[in-house]
């Protein structure tokens, strides 16, 4: 079957079949994975008829991407007139929202779709991934600005980087301490620099 689904307008959506196509969706992920799961068994999951989907999203692809983001709260950008303050109240907010069993569950379903289906990975990419590393570069910006990054550092690898060393620290716990204190040495030490470069 094609992951292609037609959005026709029609009645007004039902908050109700939402909540269940999603959820349902997220119960087959866990269940079956990605690539076994269809669009029909996401309907009768859900108590659905196909229509209802089809209503609603263009694509499986993106179906996935909307449950798996309905488990994570909007990022908020602070504005603290400081690197660190900022900064302190990212990792602080990530590692409340990401550190617990449903955070780590919602970042290994990201991860394992995403690796094993690249129309998923551009999917979340263009709709939840891209926007928060535009909010993000905001504030390192705005560091910039205040000349507490170096004016010509590279602000996607920094973000590359610190978004790295979070998943890492996340999934692996390489150390015993606070999630946020392990991000700030990290990022302590990505501004500090380890050598003098080619």
């Amino acid at each position: 079957m094609s992951n292609q689904i037609n959005s026709p307008s029609g009645r007004p959506r039902s908050i109700h079949a939402d909540q269940a196509i999603l959820q349902a969706t997220l119960d087959l992920l866990a269940e079956v994975g990605y690539q076994s799961m269809s669009i029909e068994a996401i309907a009768f999951r859900a108590g659905v008829g196909k229509t209802t989907i089809y209503r609603r999203y263009t694509s499986k692809e993106e179906l996935v991407a909307d449950a798996i983001e309905s488990l994570r709260d909007d990022l908020a950008i602070p504005d603290t007139s400081s690197f660190w303050g900022d900064m302190d109240i990212l990792i602080e907010n990530a590692a409340k929202k990401i550190d617990s069993p449903l955070g780590r569950q919602t970042l290994a379903l990201i991860i394992s779709t995403a690796s094993s289906n690249p129309q998923f990975a551009k999917v979340y990419w263009t709709k939840y991934i891209k926007l928060r590393r535009e909010a993000f570069s905001k504030v390192l910006e705005r560091a910039q600005s205040r000349g507490e990054i170096h004016k010509d550092a590279d602000l996607d690898l920094i973000i590359d980087l610190v978004s790295g060393s979070l998943y890492y620290a996340l999934i692996f716990k390489p150390t015993t301490e606070p999630v946020e204190a392990y991000m700030r040495r990290t990022i302590n030490l990505l501004l500090k620099g380890i050598g003098y470069g080619a």
